[in-house]
């Protein structure tokens, strides 16, 4: 599993050196973020995603909702195991299964959260806190992930 470690730790931020947390744009089955959500739900139950994580908000219930499923028992379901292609099947069985286009049209707005959008206001916010207001690279919520977030 990949290492995360917070870029801001250069700014004078704590580091947050987190294994096993994918970027948001890595897909499972083609959805992006599904991963990340799956990472987040396993390492809160360790006790390892810091605090400041959102976790049941934002992306992850926008891709519950897009799947039809209940962000509850999609984290039992987490709980109980298995491989995230089976996870992702078990959440077609139990909600629906989109088809390519549905999916396209999901990953270009996941993707684009955040430039131009009701998000934007929040993503500066975030920007600012981290020593990022001076990056015009970083316009969307995967831009910033990037950003934070280092692959050692």
């Amino acid at each position: 599993m990949p290492r995360v470690r917070c870029l801001s730790t250069r700014i004078g931020f704590p580091a947050m050196i987190i294994p096993g947390l994918r970027h948001s744009a890595v897909q499972v089955g083609g959805i992006v973020f599904f991963g990340r959500m799956l990472d987040k739900i396993r390492l809160n139950a360790q006790g390892k995603l810091p605090s400041d994580y959102k976790r049941a908000a934002g992306t992850d219930l926008r891709v519950c909702k897009f799947l039809h499923v209940e962000y509850p028992a999609l984290v039992e379901r987490v709980l109980a195991g298995g491989a995230d292609d089976e996870l992702l099947e078990w959440c077609f069985a139990h909600g629906r299964k989109p088809n390519e286009d549905e999916i396209f049209m999901f990953n270009a707005f996941l993707t684009k959260r955040g430039w131009r959008d009701n998000q934007t206001a929040e993503l500066e916010q975030m920007k600012f806190k981290r020593g990022f207001a001076h990056r015009a690279d970083i316009q969307t919520f995967f831009d910033f992930h990037k950003a934070d977030e280092e692959t050692d």
